[in-house]
């Protein structure tokens, strides 16, 4: 397989298919469940057996996730990844990212649509007097909207306490994961390893000052996901990136394993590269969140 023109095709593999089926259970046991966690009315039969299904979806996909890569990874040091099949990884990995884009740029899209034509339009902006009477005749165009159709006020999240700080973790992260890409290109694996390492600590510790940020929120600022159009998009956007954090976090704990066995060279670290792709790209994405969620 020395020949760079030679496509490496895989033979048989039964985890696309397997994997399909964890992840219907995982969405099947989270519908209820959360039907059945809001009182709402359950649609699918078993709807007390939801989070039990649920729980067997994530666990069945973590365990398929494992195998399939135990094997592409055994595919790969066995130096059957070559030419044409690298490029057609590096072009994948570029369109999932893309896909990632317009993901975001949706809830983005969902934000803006709501701050600067929705919010006019309830206050009366222009010839919409009538429609603010007689929608909400109470309703004040501010933003952040703190104050619900129902008469809720909650608080507003600043943007100059943790998630400024948040932000400077990521930013570190990116410069000492941009440090250990050089150290590979380079050979020096103990620099490789330690700052990954190091990227991967700034990761978890990003998570978890999210967390300490939620954990406020509910409990002493009254933003939570009731808490109007302002608090849906608020978690919505912010959980769904902190998701996309913790997805990262575990590519890099996975290629920082890998690196510690004394895979990826210069020649052959497209995994490598594919988690350091992602890593970027959730960091770009939270400096757009910090702008528009937290500052603007």
């Amino acid at each position: 397989m020395s020949n760079s023109n030679n496509y490496y095709i895989p033979e048989y593999s039964p985890w696309p298919i397997v994997a399909t089926v964890g992840l219907f259970a995982t969405a099947f046991g989270g519908a209820n469940y959360i039907q059945q966690a809001t009182g709402k009315l359950v649609y699918f039969p078993g709807g007390h057996w939801g989070k039990y299904v649920f729980a067997l979806g994530v666990i069945w996909l973590l365990v398929t996730i494992t195998l399939w890569w135990r094997d592409t990874i055994n595919e790969s040091i066995g130096g059957l990844h070559h030419g044409r099949l690298n490029v057609s990884y590096r072009l994948g990995m570029g369109w999932f990212i893309f896909s990632e884009v317009m993901f975001f740029g949706a809830f983005f899209g969902s934000l803006f649509y709501t701050r600067w034509l929705v919010v006019p339009w309830l206050g009366g902006a222009g010839s919409n007097a009538m429609t603010h009477e007689l929608l909400w005749p109470n309703f004040q165009a501010m933003w952040p909207l703190i104050r619900t159709p129902d008469g809720t006020v909650t608080q507003a999240m600043e943007a100059w306490g943790l998630p400024a700080i948040n932000t400077a973790v990521l930013l570190t992260s990116s410069v000492t994961l941009t440090i250990a890409h050089h150290a590979l290109l380079e050979g020096r694996r103990t620099r490789l390893a330690l700052f990954q390492a190091i990227t991967v600590v700034l990761g978890i510790a990003f998570l978890f000052l999210q967390a300490t940020e939620y954990h406020h929120a509910y409990t002493h600022m009254g933003l939570t996901l009731h808490a109007g159009i302002y608090g849906s998009l608020f978690f919505v956007m912010t959980g769904f990136h902190g998701v996309h954090v913790t997805i990262g976090t575990i590519f890099l704990i996975i290629t920082l394993s890998r690196v510690l066995r004394g895979h990826f060279s210069k020649e052959n670290d497209f995994a490598w590269e594919a988690a350091a792709w992602y890593w970027h790209f959730v960091d770009i994405v939270w400096l757009f969140l910090f702008v528009s969620v937290y500052w603007l």
